[in-house]
């Protein structure tokens, strides 16, 4: 199993809630209202000059899933790469 933990500008929410539905996920953590800055989007700093904050999802997923699922994201940074969106897979050692 991996862990695949998704940053994404917060307005992008329906666009990865829709990749998730595709590949059948369901499970996930989501924290809203994320601050911080990337190399290739503006800041995200919810303030009055960087009024835009970020969405972190933390879905675990099988092994299989991860290529396609990790395809549709990049697919996602290529539409929206302006706004933001980054997605990084961990190895899951154990879940109890």
């Amino acid at each position: 199993m991996k862990l695949v933990l998704i940053m994404y500008n917060e307005a992008l929410h329906m666009e990865v809630m829709e990749v998730m539905e595709k590949h059948g996920l369901s499970c996930y953590t989501r924290w809203e209202k994320v601050y911080g800055s990337g190399e290739k989007s503006e800041p995200h700093l919810g303030t009055h000059i960087w009024p835009k904050a970020n969405d972190v999802m933390a879905v675990v997923m099988d092994e299989e899933t991860v290529p396609s699922f990790m395809e549709d994201v990049r697919g996602l940074r290529k539409t929206f790469a302006k706004q933001g969106i980054k997605a990084f897979v961990i190895p899951v050692e154990e879940v109890s």
